[in-house]
């Protein structure tokens, strides 16, 4: 698998997804209160110099972003067989990325995720790992919209992977629905510790594995002793769960240590996880600090 198959350009910059929403104000606010936000969130991360933008995730939390569109779901209860939704979810918004940034990475939660995240109240299923597999079905029409509205990169996400709560089997399975429809390169991304998981996770069929090193620095020695069968790395290397602006220095060392031990080419420079609980001036210097330090290392090999 060729190293530069949607980047080329070593240490690019990323981002896991998510930030702050700033409301706007006006007419077209009180028909999509929303849309002033999405259009902060690209902007910032243009500014900031990021090379593969998100739309922002601003409409909602993960669960219910996906959730309160899909038939069968009704608030946090799964009442009947979930279905697709009738229309895309996030397409309109990657789009507007899309017509101001030339690399977009559209985002979707994982089925894993989603099924945890909600309650069974139908006999339909018997446990969460029957309803994760018909999630993944439902989320196949939403990454080929994206993939046909001109993504890069499609990542999805699943936090519950490291807490030892998923059945990690059904896990793999249902990514490798999603996966196997697409032509694009996807991304998983897990956060927090992989202790406990990484050797299962190295199994699913995805180009890049988007992991959590600034927080869980534990992760580096882990993955340094594993065979990453010709994938890209994800390599947070900011923190996001904290409003401490980390120096453009600091962040230069996280990289360093990330590239003694991977090929610079296989790193894709981004942040933990999204930045959606910092303020926006939090979350702007963090990703400008990131871009700089990356820009440097860069320079330097």
């Amino acid at each position: 698998m060729s190293k530069d198959y949607f980047i080329d350009k070593v240490l690019a910059t990323t981002v896991v997804g998510s930030y702050p929403v700033v409301k706007g104000s006006g007419l077209r606010s009180l028909f999509d209160p929303f849309h002033a936000a999405v259009g902060t969130a690209v902007a910032d991360q243009i500014a900031a110099g990021i090379d593969i933008i998100s739309d922002g995730q601003v409409r909602g939390d993960m669960i219910q972003i996906f959730a309160s569109a899909l038939p069968g779901v009704k608030g946090q209860e799964v009442i009947a067989k979930v279905q697709s939704a009738s229309g895309p979810v996030t397409v309109g918004d990657a789009k507007y990325a899309l017509s101001k940034a030339p690399k977009v990475k559209g985002i979707i939660t994982g089925p894993t995720t989603l099924a945890h995240g909600l309650h069974i109240s139908t006999p339909m299923y018997r446990n969460r790992e029957e309803l994760s597999l018909d999630l993944a079905a439902t989320l196949v029409p939403e990454a080929k919209a994206l993939e046909a509205a001109g993504i890069t990169l499609l990542q999805i996400d699943e936090p519950i992977f490291s807490t030892g709560m998923a059945d990690l089997a059904t896990g793999k399975q249902a990514i490798g629905l999603i996966t196997a429809s697409l032509r694009i390169p996807t991304c998983l991304h897990v956060c927090g510790n992989l202790g406990n998981v990484l050797d299962e996770i190295l199994k699913f069929n995805v180009n890049v594995l988007d992991f959590e090193f600034s927080n869980n620095p534990a992760n580096l020695d882990l993955l340094s002793r594993r065979d990453l069968a010709g994938r890209m790395i994800g390599y947070g290397c900011v923190d996001s769960s904290s409003d401490r602006v980390e120096s453009v220095a600091e962040i230069k060392k996280r990289i360093e240590k990330g590239i003694e031990i991977f090929d610079p080419r296989i790193l894709l420079i981004d942040p933990d996880c999204g930045m959606r609980m910092r303020s926006r001036e939090i979350a702007f210097a963090k990703l400008k600090n990131m871009t700089t330090a990356a820009k440097e290392v860069r320079l330097s090999l």
